[in-house]
């Protein structure tokens, strides 16, 4: 799936294979617990989580990965040694295999995106 018409991220996870579905409802579990007072909607055809209407974060289900957004600069500054050894493009953490996802580490970027302000960048 590369862009997905569900109108929710219910939706989304439905069409899903159950490999992927597991473990992309695990990151929508960990975006909604750590990204209080984000707006989670579907935009560019996967989940991503907006403050005052700004996304900040996304994840969805490519061909060949999994894919999750960072999309606030800072945070990728910030976890730039940890970053380094993963498989990423500029604003985009790659996971080959869906058993291959780093939680924690997606956990303590959620996190950080969450304690973040200012302009996204």
């Amino acid at each position: 799936m590369v862009q997905s018409s569900a109108t929710d991220v219910d939706a989304y996870l439905a069409e899903l294979p159950g490999d992927r579905r597991v473990v992309l409802t695990r990151l929508r579990e960990l975006c909604r617990a750590e990204l209080e007072g984000f707006a989670e909607v579907m935009a560019y055809g996967m989940p991503t989580y907006q403050r005052d209407g700004v996304a900040e974060v996304a994840f969805a289900s490519q061909k060949q990965y999994i894919s999750l957004y960072l999309l606030r600069g800072d945070v990728r500054d910030a976890f730039a040694e940890r970053l380094a050894g993963q498989d990423m493009g500029k604003s985009c953490l790659r996971f080959r295999k869906p058993g291959g996802v780093d939680l924690d580490l997606v956990r303590d970027l959620v996190r950080a995106t969450a304690a973040a302000s200012g302009p996204v960048a």
